[in-house]
């Protein structure tokens, strides 16, 4: 199969619900993303995504935010002070493991310069990282705090490029290049309505589980593959980022963002020692948002009751789910030279995969 496509044109459609019409994190309204892609010379392949929850001033105007960590071998930092107040004041910026320092200077820089924020004086930045340095050089700290300034500032709505860039130029999953991917689901209007979103910054190992069929089994390339050349690496990392439009409390959110994890394990993840696996939620229903009025004074918030959350959890989970299989499926191979030696993060051999499907 020349080129690469959505696991959904593959026939991969995981779950019950139906996507919203990008079938991608944007499609919670409001919701802008925005990426750089980092690749010079022989060994630089990084980059940084940024996610903007609305098109308000974050800082003035707070989403509710929850968060789980699976496995908390990760650098993500500002999750003590969500965790604690359960809201995010800054976009989220996605990147690699040594670059976390400069995108928490970029998202101070930037939050600082927002009009309404002359008089900010403590901003906790949020940031999500994986270790791409199996592609990419990762000492040499290639992504720079300009870099994470552009993507803040190019944040747009509307579709979202998948695969190996952004934040998700130099990951490997499942033994084969991972990379960003996205997906959505929409409630029907008789559970609420609602859409939930998923971004992944895929860089895990496993045992990759497509719908069911074991992939990684059938074509060799898994965790405990022992004497194997194909054997893949178990650990690496993965953040999960869920938007939705619907109106929850960060308690519920916390929630949400437990299910996500399900469909991490959907996938085949092995959620091994040596893998960081986050996931953070957050609401951007006007209800909810946490205005300065709102700060200022005992406010009357919006809460989905707890009885309705079941659909939300199925959608969180598929959500993440199919933004995996996107992040594998739209992936391109990826060379570079690192230490005087070539290494490659080959792309999922989609006709093999299709053949997998077919029976063959």
């Amino acid at each position: 199969m020349s080129g690469r496509c959505r696991a959904r044109d593959l026939g991969f459609a995981p779950g019950i619900l139906p996507p919203g019409p990008l079938n991608a994190i944007t499609d919670v309204a409001g919701l802008r993303v925005g990426q750089v892609t980092v690749i010079a010379g022989e060994s630089t392949r990084t980059g940084v995504t940024a996610i903007l929850p609305h098109g308000e001033n974050p800082f003035a105007h707070r989403v509710p935010a929850g968060l789980f960590a699976m496995n908390g071998f990760g650098k993500m930092a500002g999750v003590t002070q969500v965790l604690e107040l359960g809201e995010l004041e800054t976009p989220i910026l996605l990147t690699n493991t040594l670059a976390v320092g400069r995108a928490v200077e970029a998202l101070v820089d930037w939050t600082l310069a927002q009009p309404g924020n002359e008089a900010v004086r403590s901003v906790n930045a949020v940031v999500g990282e994986t270790n791409d340095g199996r592609l990419n050089d990762i000492r040499t700290r290639g992504v720079s705090t300009a870099e994470m300034r552009e993507a803040l500032e190019i944040a747009a709505p509307g579709p979202v490029a998948e695969g190996s860039v952004g934040a998700g130029t130099g990951t490997m999953a499942f033994g084969w290049k991972g990379g960003i991917g996205t997906a959505s689901r929409v409630l029907p209007p008789s559970l609420g309505g609602w859409t939930v979103g998923a971004l992944v910054q895929a860089n895990y190992g496993g045992a990759l589980t497509m719908c069911g069929l074991e992939v990684g089994k059938l074509l060799g390339k898994y965790y405990l593959a022992d004497h194997l050349a194909q054997q893949a690496d178990a650990d690496g990392s993965v953040v999960v980022v869920v938007a939705t439009d619907a109106p929850l409390s960060d308690r519920n959110l916390q929630r949400l963002a437990r299910r996500a994890m399900a469909g991490i394990a959907r996938t085949g993840a092995a959620f091994s020692d040596g893998s960081g696996d986050y996931a953070i939620a957050f609401a951007t229903h006007p209800d909810v948002i946490r205005t300065p009025q709102r700060r200022a004074a005992a406010a009357t918030l919006a809460d989905w009751p707890n009885e309705r959350m079941s659909p939300l959890f199925v959608a969180a989970a598929e959500t993440t789910e199919e933004a995996v299989l996107n992040a594998l499926t739209m992936a391109t191979t990826v060379e570079s030279r690192i230490g005087g030696r070539r290494v490659v993060g080959a792309a999922l051999p989609l006709d093999r995969v299709m053949a997998l499907r077919n029976g063959g």
